[in-house]
């Protein structure tokens, strides 16, 4: 018998409306009238695939510059009117997309919508903000360089993926954003940006069909003739042997490792028991079995832990440690011992049991507020996940065996096949 108060935390197919304008823009909505304020979540369908190779962080650099300045508003006056309603808006440069979070009393929705559509469609990148969001982006890159954890996680990428466009950083490099100047800003923005594969999700305290009212008002008219067709990702081939390099970060007392291989897409039915087996693998408790071996009992790591990225295309599954710079080698011998080992035969009964225990109990915790809800549907919608697919996610968990996690976890984790890179002092 299903349990109605968990069923009406969850969205589903009864309270959350799906709209998709004229003009390309796929609206959702839930309504909830627990609170006076509302959440906007969505995103733009052009991101960092589309950067150039020789100025790699346009599209994260465009998005930044996006509210600095409009046709009809300077940057101060868009702030000034943000401020002054306690609402907010931004937007941030991915791989795929430009998405934007923003939030506002209801009665502000309308004004918190046009801004939007405003600073989507005609922002201005005056010349005193690009030079100054430069610095901005060269400071955070040159914090980067001296980050062991960024630099690890940077160059295991570019072993991973090689010569495939995700093993570009979407920030770019020094030498690449120096090359971006206003006018590359400018192009991009008037190629990639339009209403086509938008998306746009509201949860608040505002009726769905209000909502979609309000968004056809805000931007049923965006037209833009020359947007670009969606990007074809290149076919993935994942490492047949193992590859390894060490970025040098001299000065640095920590090293740190992340080695692994790739992963399924979000849409992949591999999906779920490989992300109950990461659970297994390297995060429940104190970090599962890595943590366990790696970090408490062998004393090697000052944290231990797996991760799985899933998403449009081929994603990561990779082990993260911090170390002693002597004990890098113990760390990664240990690591692939530990792979194997799991990789050997099915999780107990326990640990799969725990694991799905978990993964239900969390879900409605990441419900509890708009945002949590809005984040929840926007991913719906990027994976073309059904609309009761929070409702159903329970069975899914316990429908996973211990034998389809195994299975499943051949085809992706091989310890002889692992990209493995570091980052730290050498020597």
């Amino acid at each position: 018998m299903s349990n109605p108060t968990v069923r009406n935390t969850l969205p589903g197919a009864d309270d959350t409306l799906r709209a998709v304008l004229p003009n390309g823009i796929t609206v959702l909505t839930r309504a909830n009238h627990s609170s006076p304020s509302v959440v906007v979540h969505g995103y733009v369908d052009t991101g960092a695939l589309r950067d150039p190779q020789d100025k790699l962080g346009l599209a994260d650099f465009t998005a930044s510059m996006l509210t600095r300045g409009t046709q009809t508003r300077t940057f101060h006056q868009i702030f000034d009117l943000l401020e002054s309603s306690g609402a907010s808006l931004g937007y941030s440069g991915n791989t795929h997309t430009t998405s934007f979070t923003g939030r506002s009393l209801i009665e502000d929705l309308p004004m918190l919508l046009a801004l939007l559509r405003e600073t989507s469609e005609t922002p201005t990148f005056p010349a005193e903000y690009v030079e100054k969001m430069r610095a901005q982006l060269l400071t955070g890159l040159a914090l980067r360089a001296q980050d062991t954890s960024d630099m690890a996680s940077l160059t295991f990428d570019r072993l991973l993926y090689r010569d495939h466009p995700y093993g570009r950083p979407d920030d770019g490099y020094p030498e690449t954003v120096a090359r971006i100047f206003r006018d590359d800003l400018a192009d991009y923005h008037a190629k990639h940006f339009g209403p086509r594969g938008m998306v746009l999700v509201i949860v608040g305290d505002v009726e769905p069909a209000r909502a979609v009212d309000l968004v056809n008002a805000a931007f049923g008219s965006w037209q833009n003739p020359q947007q670009s067709a969606p990007v074809e990702l290149p076919v993935f081939i994942p490492p047949t042997v193992e590859t390894r390099e060490h970025a040098p970060v001299e000065g640095m007392v920590q090293s740190d490792i992340v080695m692994g291989g790739s992963g399924p897409t979000r849409k992949s039915p591999d999906h779920l028991p490989i992300s109950l087996g990461n659970n297994v693998l390297g995060q429940f408790g104190m970090y599962g079995r890595i943590g366990e071996v790696v970090r408490e009992r062998s004393g090697l790591a000052y944290y231990a832990y797996t991760r799985l990225n899933s998403g449009v295309g081929p994603g990561t599954w990779e082990v993260s440690a911090g170390v002693n710079p002597a004990n890098v080698e113990k760390t990664i011998a240990l690591v692939k011992q530990e792979i194997a080992r799991y990789l050997q035969k099915p999780v107990d009964a326990e640990e799969l049991s725990d694991s799905q225990a978990n993964y239900i109990g969390r879900l409605p915790l990441a419900m509890e507020s708009n945002s949590g809800v809005a984040s929840a549907l926007l991913h719906l919608e990027r994976y073309q996940l059904s609309l009761d697919y929070y409702r159903e996610y329970a069975g899914l968990v316990r429908a996973v065996t211990s034998e389809m996690i195994l299975e499943a976890s051949r085809r992706y984790l091989d310890p002889r096949t692992l990209a493995i890179a570091s980052a730290g002092p050498t020597g």
